[in-house]
């Protein structure tokens, strides 16, 4: 897909190697590269998907990385149905108000 000057996208940038981090971190952790995911406006006149692009964020800081992605989505969530939260409000709600919980 074809990125134009303008256009909404996200790059991807390794920060720092595994060879370059904090040595007091956990070894798990010290073993991954540190990764940055950033959205923002392509500058550059047109590029292609693992271009390496410059895009300016929304609040205007100017980021080089490689291009990952054209019209990102928000794709976050809370998370898997978990059965005990669904009467934690009504437990709540008994405890402190005295309200009978269904």
């Amino acid at each position: 897909m074809i990125a134009r000057k303008g256009d909404w996208v996200r790059i991807h940038n390794t920060v720092l190697e595994p060879d370059k981090r904090a040595s007091h971190l956990p070894d798990d952790t010290k073993k991954c590269p540190l990764e940055m995911w950033v959205k923002g406006y392509l500058v550059d006149e047109e590029a292609c998907i693992d271009d390496r692009v410059t895009v300016r964020t929304y609040i205007g800081r100017e980021i080089e990385g490689t291009l990952i992605e054209v019209n990102p989505s928000y794709q976050h969530t809370f998370g898997d149905y978990i059965p005990e939260l669904s009467y934690i409000g009504n437990q709540l709600r008994t405890i402190l108000g005295g309200e009978d919980s269904e």
